[in-house]
């Protein structure tokens, strides 16, 4: 049998969720598309036509009129994959700490996330994709070959985001983490456009108490053996 042409990956922050998208596109020569990226660039395209990032409907119609493209890397620089914006490789731009400091505000908006959902699904629809973000397999892809949830306690989460954080250079504490991430779970499982939530066809996998290599092979056994 096929592996499945679509593959969607949902969870809460820290959850594991690109490891695991990015293992398995490598494994299977897909696209890896982390879904973030498309509301990353309407923040910098709003940014640069100088619109107000607080500006609903001014920022809603930048996304309508925006073309944004996510293809396999073009150059070879680390990159995950390749971001245009207008036809502009902004894969890196995007990763700019201004852009860090306010994408959350446009991915708020429902005309943002309406507009990039027909984009988001227009990719898909080239097939051999491992799309992941938070709202996959419940409302950008509803029909999605393979959809799996990604999930970890909290106190887990926050660890390994503290840990990560270090590695960094960042500082702070274990405990101003965990907070963070329990406000940020509450912000995404209760908002009112797509909130987070398992599709109620996906496979829920609980890494809490399992490594990396665990995961990407538990999920390669169940795709392999589908």
């Amino acid at each position: 049998m096929n592996p499945p042409s679509t593959i969607a990956i949902d969870g809460p922050a820290a959850s594991g969720k690109t490891t695991l998208a990015l293992a398995l596109a490598r494994h299977l020569g897909y696209l890896y598309f982390d879904t973030g990226v498309m509301y990353r660039a309407v923040t910098l395209a709003a940014l640069k036509r100088g619109i107000d990032i607080n500006d609903d409907d001014a920022v809603s119609s930048t996304a309508r009129t925006i073309s944004v493209d996510v293809l396999p890397p073009t150059v070879d620089d680390g990159r995950p994959c390749t971001v245009l914006l207008d036809g502009e490789d902004v894969t890196w731009a995007i990763r700019e700490p201004e852009i860090d400091a306010q994408v959350s505000i446009p991915s708020m908006y429902r005309g943002v996330r309406e507009a990039l959902t027909i984009i988001q699904r227009q990719i898909a629809a080239r097939g051999e994709v491992v799309m992941v973000g938070r709202d996959i397999g419940t409302v950008v892809l509803p029909d999605a070959d393979l959809k799996i949830y990604l999930d970890a306690s909290v106190e887990e989460r926050a660890r390994r985001r503290w840990e990560e954080n270090h590695l960094h250079g960042t500082d702070g504490s274990l405990e101003a983490v965990l907070d963070a991430m329990k406000n940020r779970d509450k912000l995404d499982s209760e908002r009112d456009i797509a909130p987070l939530r398992p599709a109620d066809d996906a496979v829920v996998i609980d890494n809490t108490n399992l490594s990396i290599p665990e995961v990407i092979e538990q999920v390669i056994q169940l795709i392999e053996g589908r």
